[in-house]
């Protein structure tokens, strides 16, 4: 490592504005709060930006140390040229400091470089160009993949010369959110978020049926909360566990729930239960004791909730995402079909008795 990257803290912490570039989505962007909360430590004079995607700038709004976020559009068939330019434009007229790239990616490589902030600094990422040192003069290694990401990113300060402190996400709930979640969800719930982006990511819908109906007979008192995205195949899952269960049985929540509506909810929660997706992460981060299904593939730690409050039932994966990998032919991943409702249902049950409704954080 270098000594101008173990200055770098040095060299800048007078800086007047800092800005992040994360374009990450749900889960990438809650796993980036920890370490914005660390930049504020530093450069408490500093007013810190974000430039992130639109769900992540939804994110952010739970993040009372973001000063401002600036989102571009990241799917391919939505964006242009123009809105995007526009935002660089005028990132460029904010005359940051420093900016920090904690992904290494090409994309965010290239929007790092064109914030023309005087110092810049990114993480190496899996690639690397001759130009990537033209575009961004100071160089992080690249951190231990199976690490948490959250803990990935704020070792990267580090190497920068930043002091850390306890980890801590602090998101705060704005009022409206919390009134309209207490109206929706007087009583303690579970949240269960069955569906994830992609198909062969979700543990099948039949064993989450077994689970929930145990669930009803051992924990009545509770109620029963789903949510899921607008997307046709996410919203025909839930409305198959509903019409399965009874629609008295299970709450089916709305699909264009703000991500602070959803933290609300969740906060009003005993416990979640879910898939591999980003409301599994934000349930981490509201320290919501929870119940999840993994596969293991290599690096699948670097998302998975940590600490005694979560419980992740996982199953080795011999296949790795990709268009031959058998899961995606089938659109199942048959490892996760092999994890037992029954074991499933112990596993909440412990929960349930271990922990006491959770505080919002």
């Amino acid at each position: 490592m270098s000594s101008e990257l173990t200055h770098l803290y040095t060299r800048t912490r007078h800086a007047r504005k800092v800005i992040v570039v994360d374009l990450g989505f749900l889960g990438d962007t809650i796993h980036l709060v920890p370490a914005l909360w660390d930049i504020k430590d530093n450069y408490p004079e500093a007013e810190l930006h974000v430039l992130t995607s639109t769900v992540g700038r939804d994110v952010l709004r739970l993040a009372p140390c973001v000063d401002k976020a600036w989102s571009v559009e990241m799917y391919a068939e939505t964006r242009t040229l123009g809105e995007q330019w526009r935002v660089i434009s005028a990132l460029r007229r904010e005359h940051f400091d420093l900016a920090i790239n904690f992904s290494g990616a090409d994309r965010t490589n290239f929007f790092t470089a064109l914030t023309a902030a005087r110092w810049r600094v990114s993480h190496r990422g899996a690639r690397w160009h001759f130009y990537n040192s033209w575009l961004i003069p100071n160089w992080v290694p690249r951190q231990d993949p199976d690490l948490i990401v959250s803990e990935q990113r704020r070792r990267i300060l580090a190497a920068c010369g930043l002091t850390l402190t306890p980890a801590r996400f602090n998101f705060k709930i704005d009022e409206p959110s919390a009134r309209w979640a207490a109206d929706l969800i007087p009583s303690p719930a579970i949240h269960i978020s069955p569906n994830s982006a992609k198909a062969t990511k979700e543990w099948p819908l039949e064993h989450y049926l077994t689970l929930i109906r145990q669930i009803r007979e051992d924990h009545s008192a509770l109620e029963i909360v789903l949510s899921g995205s607008a997307r046709p195949r996410e919203r025909e899952r839930l409305s198959q566990l509903q019409s399965s269960l009874g629609h008295n049985r299970v709450r089916l929540l709305p699909d264009n729930l703000t991500i602070p509506q959803l933290a609300a909810v969740l906060s009003r929660c005993r416990l979640h239960i879910g898939s591999d997706s980003g409301v599994l992460h934000l349930a981490f981060a509201l320290n919501l004791p929870s119940v999840s299904f993994l596969r293991q593939q290599p690096n699948f730690g670097a998302f998975m909730p940590a600490g005694p409050r979560h419980r992740v039932l996982s199953m080795p994966c011999p296949c790795i995402d990709g268009r031959s990998a058998p899961c995606e032919r089938l659109n199942r991943a048959e490892c996760l079909a092999a994890i037992d409702p029954k074991c499933a249902a112990e596993a909440v049950a412990d929960q349930l008795r271990t922990w006491a409704p959770t505080e919002q954080v």
